[in-house]
């Protein structure tokens, strides 16, 4: 049997963390839905413990209501890093970008740290991504304020709206909690759903970032319609067949 990857065990806790969201929570039942042994499954439930992104319970588990940043981060990291490759090579020399507060736009920000920018203005709903874009060597980064989001973390509300509506930017980089061929990004709440929208609308170009254990997934608050997304980015190749309902309807990157 061939040696598992890295990306390959992060989808895997993504899809056991997507399936206890969505009420399963017996061991026996976690591998049936991910095809593996419940001797896999406990290892995985071992790791997102350690994690704090689950707790363990009789027979089987349950997930924690809220994850930090650094939860957040240290989730999918394989595939947020292929990620993080392709959109690098969407970053424009110079003029204005866009960054949402998830953890895959914070992954761009660190790369772009390590590259040389001439003249670069960057806006962020992320603290964190803030702090990193504000040490990029020819950027001039920007933080739009607002209340941070109880879930998130991100900087949501009017406030955050209205700081993005004095730019015209370039490209926007967002991410998504899912994504669903039929009605498009999703989030887990509505105040992070629209503070994205208001990114996108001050934007030329849209790029959606998403890791594939998100795929064919809803949250609770519809976010962008797949009409109004640009490019969209995975860790998969452009080819693969999990990409199939997404086919036609965007660009595949």
């Amino acid at each position: 049997m061939p040696e598992e990857t890295t990306a390959e065990g992060d989808h895997r806790r993504a899809s056991i963390l997507t399936a206890l969201r969505e009420g399963v929570r017996r061991v026996d039942d976690l591998a049936r839905a991910c095809d593996v042994s419940t001797m896999t499954i406990r290892r995985d439930l071992q790791v997102l413990e350690q994690r704090n992104e689950i707790r363990r319970v009789r027979g089987g588990a349950v997930p924690v209501d809220a994850w930090t940043f650094d939860h957040r981060l240290g989730r999918s990291v394989a595939a947020k890093d292929m990620i993080a490759a392709k959109l690098m090579t969407l970053v424009p020399d110079k003029g204005g970008i866009g960054f949402d507060g998830s953890t895959t736009a914070h992954g761009l920000a660190r790369c772009l740290k390590q590259q040389t920018v001439r003249d670069l203005t960057a806006v962020t709903t992320g603290f964190e991504t803030f702090h990193e874009l504000s040490r990029t060597p020819g950027c001039r980064a920007y933080a739009t304020g607002g209340a941070a989001d109880p879930h998130t973390g991100s900087l949501v509300g009017p406030l955050a709206q209205v700081t993005l509506q004095q730019f015209a930017l370039h490209t926007c980089f967002l991410s998504a909690t899912y994504l669903d061929e039929a009605i498009g990004s999703t989030e887990f709440t509505a105040d992070e759903a629209a503070v994205k929208r208001a990114l996108t609308a001050v934007s030329r170009r849209t790029v959606l970032a998403v890791d594939s254990s998100k795929l064919g997934h809803r949250a609770v608050a519809r976010c962008l319609p797949l009409d109004e997304v640009d490019i969209l980015v995975t860790d998969l190749e452009p080819g693969d067949a999990r990409l199939e309902p997404y086919r036609g309807l965007v660009e595949l990157m």
